[in-house]
């Protein structure tokens, strides 16, 4: 089974991003406008879509 691992270093940064965003913040006590809120998220869900599907077969 081959991995993509394109798929798998963009999922693994958008992981990062979205996680170190919404913890981040959360931390330090910063004030988040809704849309940086649910653009990380989406970070999130995006970053878990292209790590589950970087193998062939089918989906995790």
């Amino acid at each position: 089974m081959a991995t993509d691992t394109r798929k798998v270093a963009l999922g693994a940064l958008l992981l990062i991003v979205s996680s170190a965003l919404i913890l981040g913040t959360g931390q330090i006590s910063l004030n988040v406008p809704v849309y940086a809120a649910a653009l990380a998220a989406l970070g999130l869900a995006a970053g878990a879509l292209l790590v589950g599907t970087s193998e062939d077969g089918r989906a995790v």
